[in-house]
């Protein structure tokens, strides 16, 4: 694993990779800042809380609500964040794991065909099941947010589990039919989520998140070919 994550990060110098990290990251910020300004847009427009009077002074309660909401809608998009780096990354990430391959790996011959529907629906899965599992885990991570570590187990094992499961297929089906892929899984399993979590862990540092996707890319491509030859 951490050969794989050594050889990724010693990629990013590659004039080809860095036009996906700066994709990656752009396309991120604006769908971030989009998503929270609808967000904010639908708090201001349906939210009035009543001013009331206290010892002669008006005690106007609208706007502190106006901002704590704000607030708390930023957090609640940062638990979601590992889910829409990967959403923003599924579109370049074939792109980016060929990068990969023509470095690491220039004999391996073509890819598996995928189709767009296929490519789709890995990612709508992911994204559906990303944000079903964060919402139900979200009352927990409320509960013991000011209980560390635990609130950081609830996070990480949680993200670990999705994103090590979700970059997996998204590499492993480039070269993998469907059933072999997940005979593979089955074998990492642990591994692939010990994985996960470390990109959970990576994703959770300002700025480095930015160009985190592209380098778990990297990453899962060398431990895919990592895992098949040791399965062979």
């Amino acid at each position: 694993m951490f050969r794989a994550f050594s050889l990724a990060f010693g990629q990013l110098s590659d004039p080809a990779l860095k036009r996906y990290i700066g994709l990656s990251a752009v396309c991120t910020l604006a769908a971030f800042l989009v998503i929270w300004g609808f967000g904010l847009f639908l708090l201001f427009a349906n939210t009035e809380v009543p001013s009331f009077e206290l010892f002669g002074y008006t005690i106007a309660l609208d706007s502190f609500a106006d901002v704590l909401g704000a607030i708390l809608l930023f957090l609640l998009l940062g638990l979601m964040f590992p889910s829409l780096l990967i959403v923003i990354v599924s579109f370049f990430l074939e792109d980016a794991a060929q990068v990969v391959e023509d470095r690491h790996y220039p004999n391996l011959g073509p890819t598996r065909h995928q189709t767009v529907t296929e490519t789709i629906r890995i990612t709508l899965k992911f994204a559906g099941l990303s944000i079903v599992l964060n919402l139900l885990a979200l009352p927990l991570f409320l509960l013991l947010l000011f209980v560390p570590p635990f609130n950081l187990f609830v996070f990480y094992g949680l993200n670990g589990y999705l994103l090590g499961r979700e970059y997996y297929e998204l590499v492993a089906l480039r070269r993998l039919a469907p059933p072999v892929a997940d005979r593979l899984r089955g074998t990492v399993a642990v591994k692939l989520f010990m994985v996960g979590v470390v990109i959970a862990v990576l994703m959770s540092v300002p700025v480095l998140n930015l160009i985190v996707p592209i380098v778990a890319t990297a990453a899962m491509v060398h431990l895919v070919h990592s895992w098949r030859q040791r399965a062979v």
